[in-house]
């Protein structure tokens, strides 16, 4: 066995009840790259002297880690759903590699592994992960995929507050998914998911012109966004109330399309674009009450 400083080693685990552990080497004792190693750990961030065992192996820092069982057959490795809610999660909050990595207090090499490989990191590494990108474990672990949100138990002593204008812009964002509020051509109310984006204080969204969304087009309608945290019994809302409106001016139109963050997950030809300006926007958060 031999590494290189910022290499991980990983420690299989080999007796049940007994958790993988990994962790950045840091510190070489032999030149050409032999044990020991001082390896800080990803679960506790502290760094001691290793000599690695038979269960133990090496992730090598900028070179194609060792095969693993979820590697394929062709030699390549697909990043895991783990490492691709890790990305996605980053590249939503708009944080750089090396950012992320040292908010999380591990090498910027591991978790570029842990975004392009399957791995499963420790708890407390997740933890910390989950930490410095604003969310949470289950959430990175896919935990809740499939069900409602909403299924945690209250706060014993919740606290629901009023959210101003700014705070309810900040968590509109840029973009997402948020729900409109429309009158079908029979007269009944339904609400609808759709893709947005956020222009110049506008919510856009596409459709097509004879889809449910299209009828919200010249009416005032309610567009409403929400986030839930099961884990901690927690979330927020923000209701929009504006008048919607087709685009039609072809630079607009094309720079809506050219700017959006993903096509709408319903697929198929949806070109109108839709805008409503809010004349009444308005939140409310529910979190723990000061004790």
């Amino acid at each position: 066995m031999r590494a290189h400083l910022g290499d991980q080693l990983v420690i299989e685990s080999t007796t049940s009840g007994t958790a993988r552990r990994d962790g950045e080497i840091v510190g070489l004792r032999h030149e050409d790259g032999t044990p020991p190693y001082d390896v800080r750990w990803s679960d506790t961030d502290e760094v001691t002297l290793v000599f690695p065992g038979p269960d133990a192996h090496i992730h090598p820092l900028g070179h194609p880690p060792e095969r693993h069982p979820e590697v394929s057959s062709a030699g390549t490795a697909d990043p895991g759903d783990l490492g691709r809610r890790v990305a996605a999660e980053r590249r939503r909050r708009g944080l750089g590699l090396a950012e992320t990595a040292r908010r999380a207090r591990m090498s910027p090499g591991y978790l570029a592994y842990l975004e392009e490989h399957p791995a499963d990191p420790s708890v407390a590494a997740l933890i910390r992960l989950a930490d410095a990108l604003g969310t949470t474990v289950a959430a990175l672990r896919g935990g809740g995929t499939g069900l409602p949100p909403g299924q945690g138990h209250a706060l014993l002593h919740p606290r629901l507050e009023d959210l101003d204008e700014a705070t309810c812009r900040s968590l509109l964002s840029t973009h997402g998914v948020g729900r409109v509020a429309v009158t079908s051509s029979d007269g009944r109310p339904a609400v609808v998911p759709v893709n947005y984006e956020i222009v110049d204080d506008a919510i856009a969204f596409r459709t097509a012109p004879d889809s449910l969304p299209a009828a919200a087009v010249g009416t005032e309608i309610a567009f409403e966004v929400d986030q839930v945290d099961d884990d901690l019994s927690r979330g927020w809302s923000v209701l929009a109330v504006g008048r919607a409106n087709v685009v039609t001016e072809p630079e607009a139109v094309r720079g809506l399309t050219e700017h959006a963050h993903t096509p709408p997950w319903a697929g198929g030809a949806r070109e109108m674009w839709v805008s409503i300006r809010p004349t009444s926007l308005t939140g409310r958060r529910i979190t723990a009450e000061d004790r």
